[in-house]
């Protein structure tokens, strides 16, 4: 337990770039909080994983409560923010088959135990067609946001143009981040996800399961952005993608999809282009961007 709990080095200095240094210390106590939890919960710990903002264990649990045979997901984030964010999202999407069922929450430990989805393949491997990302698109919209307590997409917006900043110092242009601020002001007002690339939509039983919120309250188009512009080399071709989206998704507006494309295109470019990535896709959101 304690060996598949410890945090590789690498994973340790991500930690600390993004929560700063009490991170490290988060990261020592980490093995002790994962078997607490473990014995409160029944868990066995199977592996382990995880991205820039938490620590992801796959494990077996008596009962089987998780979809899949008693597999379990047990997530942690040093950040009691990010926790309690995503467990307001993911109890306000509770019964969608298209999001991750939330088992439990412990908001003293930062932790969420998440059920499993299957195959559970990220839609980047598996290849995607508007069709089918169309009814997980549409069902994230439909949750009611009275009474939600989460900050609103404008919020959001800032911290991705702040991260950019981070990453590739002096590439966001004032226009796109004043433009962004623009359109975060305006729009119909959903429950937004906020992180919807194709990393972070995982191939379920019955279709596409969205995973990962970093959730937010505004426009429900900012959550098509990533499907519009994926693969895409050239303006026509984003028009068309962004009609044949609009067509399968209820209440989606093309002209506000074409804006958030616009106005975040340097997000995803700037950072490919300071790593000195020269596809055509980078060149185009870069031309997008204005960079």
């Amino acid at each position: 337990m304690s060996d598949l709990a410890a945090v590789p080095a690498e994973v340790r200095a991500r930690l600390a770039v993004r929560f700063g240094p009490a991170a490290q210390e988060w990261c020592a106590g980490l093995p002790s909080l994962v078997t607490e939890l473990a014995g409160r919960w029944g868990l066995t710990v199977l592996s382990a994983g995880g991205g820039g903002t938490s620590r992801v264990f796959r494990c077996s649990r008596a009962g089987g409560d998780g979809a899949g045979g008693g597999t379990v997901w047990l997530k942690l984030t040093p950040d009691p923010e990010v926790a309690r964010q995503e467990a307001v999202a993911l109890r306000a999407w509770g019964g969608l088959a298209s999001v991750v069922g939330l088992l439990d929450y412990e908001p003293a430990a930062h932790a969420l135990l998440l059920a499993d989805v299957r195959p559970g393949g990220p839609l980047r491997q598996e290849g995607w067609r508007p069709a089918e990302m169309a009814p997980l698109l549409g069902a994230l919209r439909s949750a009611p946001v009275d009474g939600l307590a989460l900050g609103p997409l404008a919020d959001r917006v800032e911290f991705l143009f702040g991260l950019t900043e981070r990453r590739a110092p002096g590439a966001v242009p004032p226009a796109a981040r004043a433009f962004a601020r623009e359109l975060a002001a305006g729009g119909p007002v959903a429950l937004v996800h906020g992180d919807l690339h194709p990393g972070n939509v995982l191939a379920g039983p019955a279709g596409p399961v969205a995973i990962d919120p970093r959730p937010s309250l505004g426009d429900p188009d900012f959550d098509l952005v990533d499907w519009a512009v994926d693969g895409v080399t050239d303006l026509p071709a984003l028009r068309r993608r962004i009609s044949g989206l609009a067509a399968l998704v209820p209440g989606s507006d093309p002209e506000r999809v074409l804006a958030w494309c616009r106005a975040t295109a340097v997000i995803v470019a700037a950072p490919r282009v300071a790593a000195g990535r020269r596809d055509a896709e980078t060149a185009f959101l870069a031309e997008l961007a204005g960079i």
